[in-house]
């Protein structure tokens, strides 16, 4: 039994605070503070993340209550409402972006041999965005329709563990495929996207870097079939073709040989792929596109998970600020299963972890799967109902 550090401090010690005294010190985020610094502010709502808490005052009850155990936690100031409102409110949001970005970093090496349903060596991405209904009135910086708000979290997603190695946060306005022109294409790696995302002098940029991509055409696709590769039709698969397109703006725009693979799914529905990749086989192709399902089942399960629907305060940078620790929570639990080798699943820590906050016990012993035992102990003093 360990009788040192509570739960939350032995989660937290996993956080470089090095690189996150870095973070503060490259935006000036403690100019003026005396007491209740970024790191406070990150770890009250770190908490509130593991815990579900839905307020501000939530959060100031739940740890008032514990006051004795807050130093031991990693607090060195007195948690109030008023005081985490205005460091939502007024402390850059970036501080904890790049935060985020340096758990990834740490993150991802981890799951580097994570299979993800398709045998290549290659990272794989997906892209894609969700979309947060806010209300008009409160949110009025994050405009989308005429009597609503909402935000828009871009994500491109590392298929090995799930990890989201970029995030863009804008309003609701800003269309997806605008967001290709924000990532840094990395070599030799394919990214999945829907249609979306089809633009072919965006997609040409992609070639031009030397990564793959993946992604579905539209119904109105002009396209030249120059070669056609053979292909078993009894796998679903219709036509494999290499060509060229010919519509007047995507021809200029996209002037190299792409690839059409044309395939009919379980349901009957045909659907129609485009690659620059010209070796890997259609059913790959295929298969690729399929796992570009794991990003919705990303969103649906941060959004279910994760306090990113409801916010602690109405400021842009208290939105983002939450958003932003909100992910370095999700990286930073599943940086914890690979180090401690839980077989548990990031769902099933946060639920132990969300009860067992204020507990003293080690964390390998905590999260690690114990069946139960049915049989229940022998007793001396069991009396009998019948002799």
């Amino acid at each position: 039994m360990n009788s040192g550090k509570l739960v939350f401090a032995q989660v937290m010690s996993h956080l470089p605070l090095t690189t996150f005294r870095r973070c503060v010190a490259r935006y000036n985020g403690e100019h003026k503070v005396k007491h209740f610094t970024c790191l406070d502010q990150f770890l009250c709502l770190a908490f509130a993340q593991l815990t579900y808490r839905e307020s501000l005052r939530d959060i100031e009850a739940c740890l008032r209550s514990q006051s004795a155990k807050l130093y031991h936690m990693g607090f060195r100031s007195t948690v109030s409402r008023n005081t985490l409102a205005n460091a939502n409110a007024v402390r850059d949001w970036r501080i904890y972006a790049d935060f985020a970005q340096s758990l990834i970093g740490i993150a991802r090496p981890l799951y580097v041999d994570e299979p993800f349903g398709v045998d290549l060596s290659e990272t794989v991405y997906a892209l894609d965005a969700t979309t947060i209904d806010l209300c008009l009135s409160v949110f009025p910086w994050a405009p989308f329709r005429s009597t609503k708000a909402a935000i828009k979290l871009h994500t491109l997603l590392d298929l090995r563990g799930n990890i989201p190695s970029f995030i863009h946060i804008s309003d609701g306005k800003l269309h997806d495929v605008n967001i290709l022109d924000q990532i840094i294409p990395e070599t030799g790696a394919f990214y999945i996207m829907d249609r979306g995302y089809l633009d072919f002098t965006r997609l040409h940029r992609l070639h031009q870097a030397g990564s793959f991509f993946v992604t579905r055409a539209k119904g109105n696709l002009r396209f030249t079939r120059r070669y056609s590769q053979p292909t078993d039709r009894t796998s679903g698969i219709i036509c494999d073709q290499l060509g060229t397109l010919t519509g007047f703006y995507s021809q200029q725009h996209f002037p190299t040989t792409i690839r059409r693979i044309k395939i009919k799914d379980a349901e009957g529905k045909t659907l129609v792929f485009l690659t620059n990749h010209l070796n890997l086989s259609a059913q790959s192709i295929a298969d690729l596109y399929r796992c570009r399902w794991q990003i919705e089942l990303f969103f649906k399960w941060i959004k279910q998970h994760l306090r990113i629907k409801s916010f602690f305060g109405t400021s842009e940078n208290a939105v983002k600020s939450q958003i932003w620790i909100a992910v370095s929570v999700y990286v930073l639990v599943a940086i914890l299963r690979k180090r401690l080798h839980i077989t548990a699943s990031l769902y099933e820590m946060l639920q132990i972890l969300s009860l067992t906050m204020f507990e003293k016990m080690a964390l390998n012993q905590l999260l690690a799967r114990t069946p139960l035992d049915s049989n229940s102990p022998d007793s001396t003093n069991q009396l009998f109902l019948f002799d």
